[in-house]
């Protein structure tokens, strides 16, 4: 049980945020707002979503994507974070389970998701 303080702050900090609809074995691109010295630039990270836990404002998702000479990275994002500029779902996936960590011992083909196909 939340405090009622606690859930009405946390509902203004949710407010105004718009969040695409995604799941676990969806590839998602997630824009993110780095900051290098006094600059600051945009990058995307690609993946598969493996995971989405927590609830209101303290809500996250762990990508999964595979870097260079095929080693696997995975980065962790609040969903409401203020460095996220945006979040685009590239492709719906076909999957039977909420936490895809079966991934991370999968390579090349095998770590494949099937794409949902809409009817």
């Amino acid at each position: 049980m939340k405090n009622k303080y606690i859930e009405s702050f946390e509902k203004s900090q949710i407010e105004g945020k718009s969040v695409p609809e995604f799941r676990a074995g969806d590839t998602v691109r997630v824009a993110v707002r780095i900051k290098e010295g006094n600059k600051e630039r945009v990058q995307n990270f690609e993946g598969v979503c493996i995971s989405l836990r927590g609830e209101g404002a303290g809500k996250t998702f762990t990508v999964r994507k595979m870097g260079a000479n095929n080693v696997g990275v995975e980065r962790i994002f609040p969903l409401y974070s203020e460095s996220i500029e945006n979040i685009e779902v590239v492709r719906r996936g076909r999957v039977r389970r909420a936490k895809l960590f079966y991934l991370r011992d999968r390579k090349g083909k095998a770590a494949r998701i099937k794409e949902l196909r809409r009817k």
